[in-house]
């Protein structure tokens, strides 16, 4: 009783696993042509892991006499549920005879069990020939003469490789181009302050740092002296930082007397100064606090009353190149006109190639 029991429940189990596993074939063209293709999806569905085999034909076996297959597709795997999966592989079929096949099921074996598709049909459909009219049938044609003689084509294909080793320089010259990196000269425009401008500035530092009242006079006239030395040098464009105070006030004398109605007031005043600024820093002679005041009062009215507010305050700054810098411009701009004409040359040569060639093709 057991026994029987065992093989019912064995034979129960092997049914519902080979239950589980489904082979199905089908044919995208039930018809055709003489020679024409179909294709055969074979789609296994079993459980997933399982072992398939699918049947393997040699490209131009023929499945039944009168279709061959051509060739084997296998498209993969697609997950379905309840941890199925299906297996699908396409054959490509034709036939060259006129009739009615029945293609045999496709076996499939799924670890190891043999499972068929059904089987399939398949209509080749011949092409009706006229027989009656044979004049409408032409046999192979003769080998034809070359039509195209090489006198025809030797100057535009000279012209051709002619143009391919230009274009051939031209990439080496721009490669030598590129590699030669631009001289690039910046021109800088400096904003500048004007003479009076920069003589105020330090002024208004001494004034500032309290010069004229501080024991150090030798400092504060040095200062003073030099400051003005430099606006005198800047705005009447004499090296008065290297002239005695005599030979600037007889310098200016004439400067002042053609712009100023005081010119005699200033230059007084002026002298006075230097004269001052001479003795302190020479002769270590002692000022008054009011003296320095004075004196620092007349450089200011002296600036104010000789400056010039319509000087440009801004200058062009053109960097000066060096020879080697000098000789790489003129090569870069060589190289870049040389390979202009030869563009310019290849442009041309191709133009007359194509011409050439529509020419004799038509």
């Amino acid at each position: 009783m057991k026994k029987t029991l065992l093989l019912i429940i064995l034979t129960v189990g092997a049914l519902a696993a080979r239950a589980q596993v489904t082979v199905e074939a089908a044919i995208d063209s039930i018809e055709m042509l003489i020679g024409e293709q179909v294709h055969v999806t074979v789609t296994a569905t079993m459980k997933e892991g399982s072992k398939v085999e699918f049947p393997v034909f040699k490209p131009t076996q023929q499945i039944i006499p009168g279709v061959e297959v051509l060739k084997s597709t296998e498209l993969g795997t697609k997950g379905r549920d309840g941890g199925f999966v299906d297996r699908q592989v396409v054959y490509t079929l034709t036939s060259f005879d006129d009739t009615l096949y029945y293609l045999p099921p496709f076996v499939v074996k799924v670890d190891g069990k043999p499972y068929e598709s059904k089987s399939l049909a398949l209509k080749v459909v011949g092409i009706e020939v006229d027989t009656t009219r044979v004049d409408q049938f032409f046999g192979p044609k003769d080998v034809q003469d070359n039509p195209f003689q090489w006198n025809d084509w030797k100057m535009l294909f000279w012209l051709s490789v002619l143009a391919l080793a230009l274009l051939a320089v031209a990439y080496y010259l721009y490669m030598r181009l590129r590699d030669n990196k631009p001289i690039i000269a910046h021109i800088r425009i400096v904003k500048r302050l004007l003479p009076h401008q920069r003589a105020m500035k330090e002024i208004e530092q001494i004034k500032a740092d309290k010069m004229q009242n501080s024991e150090n006079a030798k400092e504060y006239y040095t200062k003073l002296t030099d400051t003005l030395r430099k606006y005198i040098e800047d705005r009447y464009g004499f090296n008065a930082m290297e002239m005695t105070s005599s030979e600037i006030i007889d310098r200016l004398e004439k400067a002042l007397t053609d712009e100023s109605k005081d010119a005699a007031t200033m230059k007084a005043e002026l002298r006075q100064l230097f004269t001052t600024a001479d003795l302190v820093k020479f002769a270590k002679y002692s000022t008054m606090i009011n003296e320095n005041d004075a004196n620092l009062v007349s450089a200011i009215d002296f600036i104010n009353q000789t400056k010039l507010e319509n000087m440009p305050t801004e200058e062009t700054v053109k960097p000066e190149l060096t020879e080697a810098d000098q000789r790489t411009v003129k090569t870069r701009r060589t190289l870049k006109a040389v390979i202009a004409l030869i563009a310019a040359i290849c442009a041309v040569l191709f133009g007359y190639v194509f011409y050439g060639f529509y020419q004799l093709l038509n």
